[in-house]
C-alpha cells in the first residue's frame, strides 16, 4: 500500500495554501475546496471552486481524499457530517462546533479541561445584561462569527448598555469580566489522537485587534513558560488531538488564564517554518495522518511581523535591507486595507536580542 494520500482541505486561504505545502515536501497530494478560485492555495494544490456548505462539492472531495482537515473554523459541521466517511476527518466536527461557539468552548475549558479562564456567563438577549455590577469592567462577545474584534463590545459603564443591548437582542453572546493583563501569549500543541507535542510560549502583540508582532521566545519566565505548555498539553489531552491546536493566553497578576482556542495552525505560529526544526504545518499534518510527533526545537529566537494590505511597501523596502529576514507572501491579488498579505520572520543570534529586534522591526 503505498503511504502518498491524499489530503483534501477545506479552505483555500493562507494557512490551507502552508498546510498544503507541507504535505506535499512529505510526498502527499492535496486538493483544497475554497468559494475564490484565486484563493492561496490555489497556487500550491487543486482547487475545487465552491462554498463551504456545498454538500455536493464537499462529497466530491470526500470521495477523492484519504484525509481531511480544515483550516479555520466557519466551516458547515452538519454539512461534513454528511459526507465524510469514518476516521476520515480526524479533527473531528464535535471539536469544530465546539470551537465556532464561545459558549461551548468556555464551557469545556472551564468545566472539562478544569483550566482558568474570565469569569463569565451566557446572555441570549438584553435582559442578561440588567443589574451588571459596574465596579467592573466587561466584553461581550457574539458567541459565534466573531474575529480580528469583530463581534465584540467593551462596557466600561451604563452609557454602553444601549451598544450592547443591541448586540445582544442581534445573537447568542457571551459576557465575559474583562481580563487586566500584563501580556498576551499563545501556545501551539499538536496531537496525532494519543501523543502530543508542543511549541515554545509566543508572546502576541495585537493592534486594532489583529496580531501585529509575534515574539518567541515570549518574555516570560521559564516557570510560567512550563505551566503554559502544561495548560495546552492538558486542553490537547482531554480533546484527544489530532493536528495543531492554538491555545491563546493572558498573562495576569495572579498567573494564567486561557483566552480562546482554535483548532488549526494559527497566526501566531508562522514563525516555526524557519525558527523551529518543524513548523505547526509539519505536526499539523502528521498529525492528521497519526503518525509519531517529533519534538519540537526552536533553532533561534525569532520575531515574526504580519503584513497587511497597506504595509506592503514598507515590507518591500525592509526585506530589501536586510536579505536575511524572511518574506511570505500569500498570492492575494488584492492588497486590502488590514487584509493579512504575507509575513516576514527574522531569527536572532542571542536571545537578549529579541526585545530589541521586536521594537525595532515595524511596518
Amino acid at each position: 500500500m503505498s503511504s502518498t494520500k491524499t489530503i483534501g482541505i477545506i479552505g483555500g486561504g493562507q494557512l490551507g495554501q502552508m498546510m498544503a505545502i507541507s504535505a506535499i515536501y512529505m510526498g502527499h497530494r492535496v486538493i483544497a475546496l475554497d468559494p475564490a478560485e484565486d484563493c492561496p492555495a490555489s497556487c500550491v494544490a487543486e482547487l475545487i471552486a465552491a462554498p463551504y456548505d456545498d454538500v455536493a462539492a464537499l462529497r466530491q472531495l470526500a470521495e477523492r481524499c484519504d484525509i481531511l482537515t480544515y483550516e479555520f473554523e466557519n466551516v458547515d459541521a452538519d454539512a461534513l457530517d454528511a459526507v465524510v466517511r469514518e476516521k476520515q476527518l480526524p479533527q473531528g466536527t464535535a471539536l469544530l462546533r465546539m470551537s465556532q461557539n464561545r459558549i461551548f468552548e468556555k464551557n469545556f475549558l472551564s468545566k472539562e479541561a478544569k483550566v482558568p479562564v474570565a469569569p463569565y456567563r451566557a446572555v441570549t438577549s438584553s435582559s442578561d445584561l440588567k443589574n451588571l455590577d459596574w465596579s467592573k469592567k466587561y466584553v461581550l462577545k457574539t458567541a459565534t462569527g466573531g474575529y480580528d474584534g469583530h463581534g465584540q463590545k467593551i462596557l466600561g459603564g451604563q452609557a454602553d448598555l444601549e451598544e450592547a443591548s443591541l448586540l445582544a437582542d442581534s445573537a447568542d453572546c457571551v459576557l465575559e469580566e474583562f481580563v487586566n493583563f500584563d501580556l498576551e501569549i499563545s501556545v501551539i500543541v499538536s496531537g496525532n489522537g494519543q501523543d502530543v507535542t508542543v511549541f515554545p510560549v509566543q508572546e502576541n502583540i495585537h493592534r486594532n485587534n489583529i496580531l501585529s508582532k509575534t515574539i518567541v521566545p515570549a518574555r516570560i519566565s521559564d516557570e510560567l513558560a512550563q505551566k503554559a505548555q502544561a495548560m495546552a498539553k492538558r486542553i490537547a489531552c482531554k480533546l484527544q488531538l489530532s493536528g495543531t491546536l492554538c491555545v491563546e493566553m493572558f498573562v495576569t497578576d495572579d498567573g494564567l488564564m486561557i483566552n480562546e482556542i482554535a483548532p488549526r495552525p494559527h497566526n501566531s505560529g508562522h514563525y516555526s517554518i524557519e525558527a523551529c526544526g518543524f513548523s505547526q504545518f509539519d505536526t499539523h499534518i502528521l498529525g492528521i495522518l497519526g503518525k509519531p510527533l517529533p519534538a519540537v526545537k526552536l533553532h533561534a529566537p525569532a520575531v515574526m511581523l504580519n503584513i497587511l494590505g497597506q504595509h506592503l511597501a514598507k515590507a518591500q523596502a525592509y526585506i530589501t535591507a536586510n536579505p536575511s529576514a524572511h518574506l511570505h507572501l500569500y498570492g492575494k491579488l488584492e492588497a486590502k486595507h488590514n487584509r493579512k498579505m504575507g509575513h516576514v520572520t527574522v531569527l536572532c543570534d542571542m536571545p537578549d536580542e529579541i526585545e530589541e529586534m521586536g521594537k525595532g522591526l515595524d511596518f
